[in-house]
C-alpha cells in the first residue's frame, strides 16, 4: 500500500514557507502544523504580524472549480455579515494558489474556543450561526461541489470497507450483512434535490471557534448540497430526553432568527448519523497509504476495532427504526 510516495511526503518545511513566500509574503517564523489529516494545514504569521491559515489541499480529491466555489462561498456569506473567514485574495483576485506542485489557500486566522453543548446561550448562538449561513446558503446551488447522497455515498463506504485487508472472514460476512441492510434501510430516507441548500457540511464543534456566546465557522472544506439539517444534527448530542429537547430547542429558536427550519428534516438524524459513522470508517481505510495515517488512527488496523465498528452499526439499526426523538 505505500508503493509509490505519497504527494504530501513531498510537503517539507521549506516547501510550505516557499510556496507562501512565492504569493509575496515574508514569512518571520516557520509554520506550525495544525491537527488537519485531509489536508495539510499550517499556522504562521507574517512580518506585520498578521496571522494566517494556510491550507494545502489533498491532491486530486477536489477540482479547482469545487474549491473555487468553496472560496466563493465563503466570500458571499462575510459579505451578508456571517461570521466566517473568507480567504485572501492576491491583486489579481485569486484566492485559489498553486505554488511548488501544490494548491494552496490562506485564510485569516479566527482565535477562540470549542462551543459547550449544554450551555444554553451557546447552543442558540450556533444556531443563530448557522441559520445566518443557510439563510445566505439557501439563495444559490453549487454547480461543482457534491450532493450529499445517501444511496451513493452508502455504496462508496461499503465497498472501500469490504475491500480492506484488516477484516477476517467473520467480520466480513458480519459487515456486508449489517451494512446491506442499512443500505436498504436508508432508502426509505431519500431528499430530493429541491429539498437541499448549500450547507458547511462537516458541522461539528472542532470546527466553531468563540468566545461568550459569540462564534465563528470555519473550515468549508466539505461544503455541499444537502438538506439544512446536516449542519445542526452533531450540536445534539444529550442522551436523556430533556436534555435533548433543550439542546434542540436552544438550536432551532437561534437558527429561526434568519430562516425557517422545516420540522420534518429531523426525521434526518439518524439516517445522517449512520451514513457518518459509515463514511468514517470508509475514510480511514480510503486514507491508509496517506503516511500520517497509519501513526494517527494504528487501531483501524486493529481486529477489535473492526469488532466494534459492526457492533455500533448494528446498534444503529435499531435507532432507525425507533420512533424519532422529537416525536416524543
Amino acid at each position: 500500500m505505500h508503493s509509490t510516495p505519497h504527494p504530501f511526503a513531498a510537503l517539507s518545511p521549506a516547501r510550505v514557507v516557499a510556496a507562501i513566500e512565492s504569493l509575496g509574503f515574508w514569512l518571520p517564523g516557520e509554520p506550525f502544523a495544525l491537527n488537519s489529516y485531509e489536508n495539510r494545514v499550517y499556522l504562521l504569521h507574517d512580518d506585520e504580524g498578521r496571522r494566517w491559515v494556510a491550507k494545502f489541499y489533498r491532491p486530486a480529491r477536489w477540482s479547482d472549480a469545487q474549491i473555487q466555489e468553496e472560496h466563493d462561498f465563503l466570500d458571499e456569506l462575510a459579505a451578508e455579515g456571517v461570521a466566517v473567514a473568507p480567504p485572501w485574495r492576491d491583486e489579481a483576485g485569486r484566492s485559489l494558489h498553486h505554488a511548488e506542485g501544490f494548491r494552496l489557500a490562506l485564510f485569516p486566522q479566527l482565535s477562540g474556543q470549542a462551543p459547550e453543548l449544554e450551555n444554553p446561550s451557546h447552543l442558540f448562538a450556533l444556531g443563530e450561526l448557522i441559520g445566518a449561513v443557510h439563510a445566505v446558503g439557501e439563495r444559490g446551488e453549487f454547480q461543482h461541489r457534491v450532493r450529499l447522497d445517501l444511496d451513493g455515498m452508502v455504496r462508496e463506504a461499503r465497498q472501500r470497507v469490504l475491500a480492506a485487508p484488516w477484516l477476517d472472514r467473520r467480520q466480513r460476512q458480519a459487515y456486508e450483512r449489517i451494512s446491506e441492510a442499512l443500505h436498504k434501510e436508508l432508502q426509505a430516507h431519500a431528499w430530493t434535490p429541491q429539498q437541499t441548500i448549500r450547507v458547511q457540511g462537516d458541522c461539528h464543534i472542532g470546527n466553531l471557534l468563540g468566545r461568550d456566546d459569540l462564534f465563528s465557522l470555519v473550515d468549508f472544506d466539505d461544503a455541499m448540497m444537502a438538506p439544512a439539517v446536516q449542519d445542526l444534527w452533531m450540536f445534539l448530542t444529550a442522551e436523556h430526553e430533556a436534555e435533548w429537547h433543550m439542546q434542540l430547542s436552544e438550536v432551532l429558536e437561534g437558527y429561526e432568527q434568519h430562516r425557517e427550519f422545516d420540522r420534518r428534516e429531523l426525521a434526518l438524524i439518524e439516517p445522517l448519523r449512520t451514513l457518518r459513522l459509515m463514511r468514517h470508517s470508509a475514510w480511514l481505510v480510503a486514507r491508509w497509504d496517506d503516511p500520517a495515517f497509519p501513526p494517527a488512527f494504528p487501531w483501524v488496523a486493529d481486529a477489535g476495532y473492526w469488532d466494534a465498528h459492526i457492533r455500533q452499526l448494528e446498534q444503529q439499526r435499531l435507532a432507525l427504526g425507533r420512533s424519532p426523538r422529537w416525536l416524543t
